[in-house]
């Protein structure tokens, strides 16, 4: 059973009205996310199968990450999707001093090349200060409104793609993953969702 569930409660919002959890909208637009890349065998797959639906989406790549494969960051900058990050070295906020926290913040943010913008924690872990140092550095901080649980291995593909097709509204941001880990459910629901919601009237647009 999941601690953490698949659709983002209300209260929980209200108790961090700071962070980003989904986009004010009444239009058919939804906002996929996908953490901890670049990974030359799934962002690229990944990058591929948004193109041909026309969707873009809003990355949070770990500056290590961005390091070892410039080529593909610079693929998902040219093709029109948003960056974001997701520190340097995927650390738990829960379990860093904050000044150590916003040095990795900062140390992948010199790798990314621009200013402050998006950031998501690496598993949704925030303490109060690091939440309010990063939003004073002129992040927004970027949580979600649908959890996919594609990293959980032990997932169905099809209860992957439920999670998403049954909880997503207009304005949601939805958190897959372009990582190995992720990659049996993400690379099956992904293509469903986007042909879902698609044939819905749907748009998926990126954040920032």
């Amino acid at each position: 059973m999941n601690l953490v569930p698949v659709k983002t409660g209300l209260l929980t919002k209200k108790l961090f009205p700071n962070y980003v959890w989904d986009v004010q909208t009444s239009a058919k637009e939804l906002f996929l996310t996908f953490d901890d890349g670049p990974t030359p065998e799934i962002t690229n797959w990944t990058l591929e199968t948004l193109s041909k639906y026309n969707a873009k989406a809003t990355f949070f790549c770990i500056g290590n990450n961005i390091q070892k494969h410039p080529d593909i960051f610079n693929k998902i900058l040219a093709e029109g999707h948003s960056i974001g990050n997701h520190t340097q070295n995927h650390i738990k906020g829960w379990k860093t001093k904050t000044k150590a926290y916003i040095d990795e913040v900062i140390e992948a943010q010199n790798v990314i090349a621009s200013e402050p913008n998006l950031f998501r924690p690496p598993y949704g872990q925030l303490k109060p200060e690091q939440g309010k140092e990063l939003i004073k550095l002129g992040y927004q901080v970027i949580m979600w409104d649908v959890l996919s649980f594609d990293w959980q291995k032990e997932l169905s593909e099809e209860t992957c793609l439920n999670n998403v097709i049954s909880k997503s509204n207009p304005g949601s941001i939805i958190v897959f993953h372009d990582s190995i880990k992720a990659s049996k459910n993400m690379m099956y629901a992904l293509p469903k969702v986007l042909e879902h919601f698609s044939e819905k009237g749907f748009e998926f647009k990126t954040l920032g």
